[in-house]
């Protein structure tokens, strides 16, 4: 079975029921059986995006230890790939995180 990637979008809409995509986004993970992957680079927007929202920071860290959300990728041995990939979408003024996810996909 194929992972599913998780961007930042998808965890904060999880995390924040205001958020406009909570429900959709919460039917569709609940619905899943694949695992659930993304990278540190997502985490960390995602905590950041969530600062303001009481327990949320801390419940993306509970997702991550629980495997919930797997961190299948490290910077150190991609971080090649990912500069390749910060130029090749430098007119799309992607971030790191965006750019991991590219790379992880490419493996994927």
């Amino acid at each position: 079975m194929k992972p599913v990637l998780l961007d930042t979008g998808v965890i904060v809409a999880l995390l924040d029921r205001s958020e406009k995509f909570h429900q959709a986004c919460a039917k569709a993970v609940r619905g899943l059986e694949a695992p659930l992957i993304t990278c540190e680079a997502v985490i960390a927007e995602s905590c950041y995006l969530l600062r303001n929202l009481p327990g949320a920071p801390e419940a993306v860290i509970e997702n991550v230890a629980a495997g919930i959300f797997q961190i299948s990728f490290q910077l150190s041995p991609q971080a090649a790939g990912v500069k390749q990939v910060l130029r090749k979408h430098r007119d799309r003024a992607i971030d790191l995180a965006d750019a991991c996810l590219i790379r992880m996909a490419d493996e994927f």
